[in-house]
């Protein structure tokens, strides 16, 4: 009988990790133990993927609010700084805003409107477009702001951000100023020295503002992308993909892993016999459809991954064989000419054609780093690593 199960993801429960720790030994035993336990066979192909708080955790890559003022110190001089385009967020960006303030005389804060870049709403939709601003080109300051939208707390998480985010910056000792505009180079009225806090769009906001005259541009990616006093970094990053640790102390997206994850393949490889492949991932990427919030506030879903990982999906949409190269056939019929197209494939790429129509035309490690992040989850779970079979298979495997 043929093999009724496809693909199959699922969290692997794991010890406390702690920073030093062998983590490709701490993998490879959790794997082995699940498989002893007879919860599944390794396969060839099979997927293994490790969060990457449990990588920048075992890297001791950690900076404290003081590490973050001191850098954001060196960089602009300690005076007044243009802070641009950061997500509302308490566990993302709130301690980043403590060291960026305890490090500058005075913030301006311009924030977009009506949502941030990951699509948490500021103010709703409606009530910009009720109150006939055009977001495009109109700028606006906090008392402007609060006559148009008044108070409005995000539905998640209870929280007025301009009021959090101007408590915040006071409590550390820094002047602020609001401003409220999704064009960069508004900033520049206010001062000449900008750290932009966008993740995805970052390079596009550093060329326009340095070629409308900004004097000191840094993005988040360029602080503490080099170690202070002993401090963790991330030279490629800088501060993007953290997380709060805790009230002082923030855990940065994880430094070079590409040898972890080629040296968990060797192990299985040697312990099993099969191919297996690896990678660490981060956020998903995908939008919540009512909270409206893009989940990738990560700066990749995947910073690490081996080789048969590379690439996006070659596959054929079964639906349009059924209603169109096959539509007079039925039954084993159907069932056999659709198994004969897909085992026909011959590895060449299938962009463009029909018959690939509507497959998802995504990187394959941002399709399955998706898939981790919703089944380990980000709370009390305790599967920080995820293992995953049938991913590549087909209609055709059995």
């Amino acid at each position: 009988m043929s093999r009724m199960i496809g693909t199959v993801s699922m969290g692997l429960r794991a010890p406390i990790i702690r920073e030093g720790e062998d983590l490709a030994k701490i993998v490879v035993d959790c794997i082995m133990q699940a498989v002893e336990n007879g919860d599944f066979s390794v396969r060839d192909r099979d997927v293994v993927a490790i969060t990457e708080s449990i990588v920048a955790r075992v890297q001791g890559n950690y900076v404290t609010v003081d590490d973050i003022a001191s850098d954001v110190r060196n960089k602009f001089g300690g005076e007044t700084v243009g802070v641009i385009f950061p997500i509302l967020s308490r566990n993302r960006f709130s301690i980043c805003l403590r060291g960026i303030a305890k490090g500058c005389k005075k913030i301006v804060m311009m924030l977009s409107y009506p949502s941030d870049e990951v699509g948490n709403n500021l103010v709703h939709p409606d009530k910009v477009d009720e109150s006939g601003v055009n977001p495009y080109s109109d700028v606006l300051d906090l008392k402007k702001y609060r006559e148009l939208f008044g108070y409005e707390k995000h539905p998640f998480t209870g929280m007025d951000y301009v009021e959090y985010y101007e408590s915040l910056i006071r409590e550390c000792g820094a002047d602020v100023e609001f401003v409220f505009a999704n064009d960069p180079r508004v900033i520049l009225k206010y001062t000449k020295n900008v750290l932009n806090c966008d993740i995805h769009s970052r390079q596009r906001t550093k060329r326009l503002l340095r070629e409308a005259g900004a004097e000191k541009v840094f993005g988040m990616d360029e602080i503490m992308n080099a170690p202070i006093n002993g401090s963790g970094y991330n030279p490629k990053y800088g501060l993007l993909g953290s997380n709060k640790s805790t009230e002082d102390k923030i855990k940065l997206f994880p430094r070079e892993c590409q040898d972890l994850v080629e040296d968990v393949q060797d192990r299985l490889l040697k312990k099993t016999g099969k191919h297996v492949e690896v990678m660490v991932y981060g956020d998903g990427a995908f939008k919540d459809p009512v909270g409206k919030i893009w989940e990738l506030a990560d700066p990749v879903v995947s910073p690490a991954y081996t080789a048969g990982l590379e690439g996006t999906p070659n596959e054929l949409k079964l639906k349009y064989l059924a209603d169109n190269d096959f539509a007079n056939l039925s039954g084993e019929a159907l069932r056999d000419a659709i198994k004969d197209k897909i085992q026909h494939k011959d590895g060449s790429s299938l962009v463009g054609q029909m018959a690939a129509q509507g497959t998802t035309p995504r990187r394959i490690t941002d399709l399955i780093g998706s898939l981790c992040d919703l089944t380990s989850g980000s709370g009390d779970k305790g599967t920080p690593f995820v293992y995953i079979q049938g991913y590549f298979d087909n209609y055709t495997s059995d």
